[in-house]
């Protein structure tokens, strides 16, 4: 075991953020997965790394601040919090995630006092998220098992097998287990820029989506938008791969320019609940109407984020028959669960998805379309039906997605 983590550690510090002599690095940390952040931290410096900052945090530490704390405590951010994140941000750290919470830590907890304390976040730490969302820092996502995400994953064996199961599942959905991950991660991030070459070639104005469990949609896209996927680069040029593992292509839509209904196609995992069985409808971009089986006041807490979180800034193609789709693993987590199907994000919009993104004003975002927001959560929309429509600026229309799947 301790092998394939070294060599899962080492894909995420020399692939995923492409750590380079000189640099530093900051990793965002559960202390349950500390063995597995500790090889990161030493691969970092093997490849040069100037210095690597863990942030560690804690789901019980976490869930009793909620459960237990004054209501004082929710109402501001302390300042020292924010401006040790922007510090590194503002030198040019790369930073790694791990996502790897208990997918309902937070169930007991009051939903209101959730949403607001992480509203309150996501603005203190604007800038920072600014930075990320516009590629001026490297930046990778990944997953590492904890005891209780894995047992909502493997309910029906113990704890420790759950464990060796989730690990088995990262190990091959990643591409650890081949022979060469760096070469397997390469050549798959050729098969992806083959879909995104097409896709920006075209240009198209309008994409129209409908399946069996309800979803039917047109999405406009705005003028010169770009899209992307699997290796990105940063401001220098430098590519990284912001979610390990991926199999997306996407970009962002017009913000006024959504209409109808998606309907959800697994569980979304929000602030320790989980969201399920939830519809959305769409009327000039903007969510008029929604319903969930299961976690609306959830859903209600994310969709009233601000006024930007009640209109779409992502959307991603993903084959029904992509890796982690074909495990028949549903992972409760988004990060994975988002790799297995065709997704939308609630929320702001990847400026670098938009020429000239990066430099455009906030006025310009408006102009040209540009969802900005405090939140940005993705949904899963995909299914083995899914028909996908393309429609061109001169009316041409193209098979994007048929039965789940590319069509070209």
């Amino acid at each position: 075991m301790k092998e394939k983590l070294v060599k899962y550690a080492k894909l995420a510090v020399s692939i995923g953020v492409n750590i380079k002599k000189g640099e530093i690095l900051v990793i965002n940390s559960p202390t349950e997965t500390f063995e597995f952040t500790r090889y990161a931290v030493e691969e970092a410096y093997k490849l040069g790394a100037k210095e690597v900052v863990v942030f560690w945090n804690d789901d019980i530490v976490a869930k009793e601040r909620y459960l237990y704390g004054s209501d004082d405590i929710f109402e501001k951010i302390p300042q020292w919090q924010s401006e040790s994140v922007e510090y590194y941000s503002e030198k040019g750290a790369a930073f790694i995630g791990i996502s790897a919470t208990d997918p309902t830590l937070l169930k007991d907890a009051d939903p209101k006092r959730v949403s607001k304390y992480n509203a309150l976040k996501r603005q203190s730490l604007k800038a920072h998220y600014e930075r990320m969302m516009s590629n001026k820092n490297k930046w990778c996502v990944i997953s590492v098992p904890t005891k209780s995400w894995a047992k909502k994953v493997f309910p029906e064996v113990s704890e420790e097998k759950a464990i060796l199961n989730l690990w088995k599942a990262i190990f091959e959905v990643t591409r650890v287990n081949t022979e060469n991950p760096v070469m397997a991660w390469e050549e798959h991030n050729l098969n992806l820029n083959k879909k995104q070459q097409f896709l920006n070639e075209k240009q198209f104005k309008f994409l129209y989506y409908k399946n069996s469990l309800g979803t039917d949609l047109c999405i406009e896209l705005p003028q010169n938008h770009i899209w992307a996927g699997g290796g990105e680069k940063d401001e220098k040029g430098v590519t990284f791969i912001a979610n390990m593992p991926t199999e997306e292509v996407f970009t962002l839509p017009k913000k006024t320019g959504v209409n109808g209904v998606v309907v959800s196609s697994k569980p979304l995992v929000y602030n320790g609940n989980i969201i399920d069985g939830f519809k959305l409808v769409f009327k000039n971009g903007e969510i008029v109407d929604y319903s969930a089986e299961k976690g609306k006041e959830t859903l209600k807490g994310l969709i009233e984020t601000d006024n930007g979180s009640r209109y779409l800034g992502e959307v991603a193609l993903v084959p029904f028959d992509s890796p982690i789709s074909n495990s028949g693993i549903i992972f409760f987590n988004t990060l994975y669960d988002e790799n297995a199907s065709c997704h939308l994000a609630i929320g702001e919009a990847y400026v670098s998805c938009i020429e000239n993104g990066a430099n455009l004003t906030v006025q310009e975002k408006e102009e040209k379309g540009v969802n900005t927001s405090l939140s940005h959560v993705d949904f899963m929309i995909g299914s083995s039906d899914l028909s996908i429509l393309g429609e061109t600026e001169t009316g041409e229309k193209i098979e994007i997605f048929k039965n789940g799947n590319w069509a070209f």
